[in-house]
């Protein structure tokens, strides 16, 4: 019996999978949120390192609404929010690049002046 030799590789089957996992992939990453607050960070040089462990969130959009852990919150109660949690835990501020520069030295004022230490800035890598 003699072998038939091949010359060449099919690879049609190989790309209508590729274009099928590209379709699934496409349509499920428009449904994935990053986030339900809308803010625009500003670029960095460096690459910001994810949060690992319980943490503090603190938002300040372009309007300067401030929103503690993803909740809209009014400037006078922001004092004693803060002050339920543990200052060893760490904070991370996200802040609008078009926001007043006043709200974000308000809120690191706050955090400053009830010694929570630990603060990350966030902005997004280019």
């Amino acid at each position: 019996m003699q072998r038939k030799q091949f010359d060449s590789i099919n690879v049609v089957p190989f790309i209508d999978i590729m274009l099928v996992l590209l379709v699934i992939v496409l349509t499920t990453a428009s449904f994935i949120q990053t986030g339900a607050i809308k803010v625009d960070l500003p670029k960095a040089e460096t690459e910001t390192i994810e949060p690992q462990q319980k943490e503090l969130q603190l938002f300040i959009d372009k309007d300067g609404v401030i929103y503690f852990d993803k909740e809209k919150i009014d400037k006078d109660k922001i004092e004693t929010k803060l002050l339920e949690y543990d200052k060893a835990d760490p904070v991370y501020l996200h802040c609008d690049k078009e926001a007043r520069y006043d709200h974000f030295v308000f809120v690191l004022d706050l955090l400053k002046k009830n010694h929570f230490d630990h603060l990350g800035i966030m902005t997004k890598h280019e």
